[in-house]
């Protein structure tokens, strides 16, 4: 997959920053409809020594911050949010389907449903070589930040 977005554009729309931009790169955008994100998980990823020491998995909320900051790209790359905030508010229907591992690659892809006002709907599925991993249903809402 070609990369659309590395992470000095990604960091361009959204406000996150190391040691908590979760996102790698951005493979498929349709601005405020559909965004395919990846995740190379390096084996010095800092949760890995603490979660779980000597049998390291990715950390599930992690995995569906991930989610949310690829919906978030995809939603503030629409002309009318540029310079705005999406805030995580909600996650329903979450399911681990398998645990993620040091060394693999995550596909976080998230298709945006619906928009009520300024709060969104989107479908969320985080996958491993084709293989779901984390499916869920994640709402947003977007906001100028804060002071202004």
């Amino acid at each position: 997959m070609a990369v659309v977005m590395d992470k000095e554009a990604i960091k361009a729309v959204i406000p996150h920053r190391d040691p908590f931009l979760l996102i790698d790169e951005i493979v498929e955008l349709e601005p405020g409809h559909h965004v395919v994100a990846q995740k190379h998980l390096k084996e010095d990823e800092y949760w890995f020594k603490g979660h779980f020491p000597g049998m390291p998995v990715q950390p599930g909320v992690l995995t569906l911050e991930m989610l949310a900051q690829a919906g978030a790209v995809c939603v503030l790359s629409m002309p009318e949010n540029q310079g705005k905030v999406a805030m995580f508010a909600g996650a329903d229907k979450v399911r681990w389907r398998r645990p993620v591992l040091p060394g693999e690659t995550l596909t976080l892809e998230v298709t945006v449903n619906k928009f009520r006002g300024p709060v969104g709907f989107g479908t969320a599925v985080a996958s491993v070589d084709g293989k779901k991993a984390v499916t869920a249903e994640i709402s947003f809402a977007v906001s100028e930040p804060a002071g202004k």
